[in-house]
């Protein structure tokens, strides 16, 4: 597959957020304005060879805490059998969907429990209901973005929000929150097995617009929107400039 290196030069930006003096953004301004966009269904081989029709959705979605994992409850309560292939694998003995039977503990860990090889709201292609994620078809019926309706992990994704503590050295500090791509090494040391991954792949990388502008909803929801007005600005400059375009775009783009 035409993987790039996951090691490659990056241009950066740094800007403090408008509405938090003590904490400042540190942006991937290579990979927002790269041309990748999610090819789930459209020539994802899958990050495992044998399940390719479940994307990255093979392994279940960690919550990210127990707001995330409320907020997604909510939505799952409008689920039917029309739109989830295995809601009733969550149905208690009065018929109705039970927290334990959409989620499991792995390693101390909250996540959406894995059926059939897959997510229990992945859909196989032969459901009648549509293909896919159950809570993604969800937001599209309801009229909202999915960043509302699916767990944090898989609407964030392959974008990555990282926080660390950093000393200015005069005895002051502030947080820096990096956005960034999340290549195979945020998936921990298995990231390097996986089978196909698409954030580095230039079968991916064939968005008709760039990142920052097809993800911006995304962007929003994790930097607000004072900052990714002032990210946008940057990107858009950015991209005139052509300079350290990822790999994968270029590679693309140079047939």
């Amino acid at each position: 597959m035409p993987e790039v290196d996951l090691e490659f030069p990056r241009s950066w930006l740094e800007f403090s957020d408008p509405d938090d003096p003590d904490q400042v953004f540190r942006c991937d301004l290579t990979w927002l304005t790269s041309r990748w966009t999610c090819i789930f269904g459209a020539g994802c081989a899958g990050i495992y060879a044998t399940s390719p029709d479940s994307g990255c959705c093979t392994l279940g979605a960690h919550f990210s805490d127990a707001d995330d994992e409320e907020r997604v409850a909510g939505w799952v309560e409008r689920l039917d059998d029309s739109m989830w292939q295995r809601r009733g694998e969550a149905l208690g003995k009065r018929g109705r969907v039970k927290r334990s039977g959409w989620v499991e503990v792995e390693d101390g860990e909250r996540k959406t429990r894995v059926s059939g090889g897959a997510c229990i709201f992945h859909n196989d292609r032969d459901f009648p209901g549509g293909y896919g994620c159950a809570l993604h078809a969800l937001a599209l019926r309801e009229g909202v973005h999915y960043v509302e309706t699916k767990p944090d992990v898989c609407w964030q994704l392959p974008l990555r929000r990282q926080f660390r503590n950093v000393d200015r050295g005069d005895g002051t500090s502030y947080v820096e929150v990096s956005i960034g791509e999340y290549d195979r090494r945020g998936w921990g040391p298995g990231g390097h097995d996986l089978d196909w991954y698409c954030s580095g792949n230039t079968e991916a990388h064939i968005g008709a617009e760039p990142v920052y502008l097809s993800n911006a909803t995304e962007l929003i929801a994790l930097i607000g929107q004072p900052s990714y007005d002032i990210l946008a600005r940057h990107c858009e400059e950015f991209s005139r400039s052509r300079t350290l375009v990822h790999p994968a775009t270029a590679a693309h783009e140079n047939g």
